[in-house]
């Protein structure tokens, strides 16, 4: 299971070039983007019919199947886009598949994209240096032992760690 922050629609594109193998969870409106959606259809994301009590449950249901079968899941646990760039609120969705599953948890941090392209616009603003970086995994052993409560705080806290520490090291190359 991949989690992580959630800045801005070219975080998609930005976390294709890990190079790792992963089924994306998206909203089913992404599903109908002429190419882009049928390439989601046909690489057999998953989509979630976001609001609607049957459709995350089905949702979770394919989700529970994917990782039986030995794929990767990769869910923003924010739900959505961040406003500002900082890092929301955790649901609890990708961690109750996990322990379910009992799979680590491979946290990734990633910053930089909502300048590029901020919540609520259609237009790239310019060339901007996107980072992503892939942390060290919650094992399995962790997954069992922590509550879904426990395993949300843990994630956050760690992606939260290295968003701070990868904006302070970008503050300082800034200032010289």
């Amino acid at each position: 299971m991949m989690v992580s922050n959630h800045q801005s629609m070219v975080d998609i594109f930005a976390l294709f070039r890990t190079f790792f193998h992963f089924k994306w969870v998206s909203k089913i409106e992404n599903f109908k983007f002429p190419f882009v959606g049928w390439n989601m259809y046909l690489n057999k994301y998953i989509p979630i019919h976001r609001g609607s009590v049957k459709g995350g449950a089905e949702m979770m249901r394919v989700c529970e199947a994917t990782l039986r079968k030995g794929s990767s899941l990769f869910i923003f646990p924010e739900g959505t886009r961040s406003l500002n760039g900082e890092l929301g609120i955790f649901k609890r969705g990708a961690f109750d598949l996990a322990k379910r599953a009992e799979v680590p948890i491979l946290p990734v941090a990633l910053d930089g994209s909502s300048r590029a392209l901020p919540k609520g616009s259609i237009v790239l603003s310019g060339l901007h240096r996107i980072r992503i970086h892939v942390l060290e995994p919650i094992p399995v052993e962790k997954v069992r032992e922590l509550s879904v409560e426990d395993l949300m705080k843990l994630a956050r806290e760690i992606i939260g760690k290295e968003l701070s520490s990868m904006r302070s090291a970008e503050l300082a190359m800034a200032n010289g």
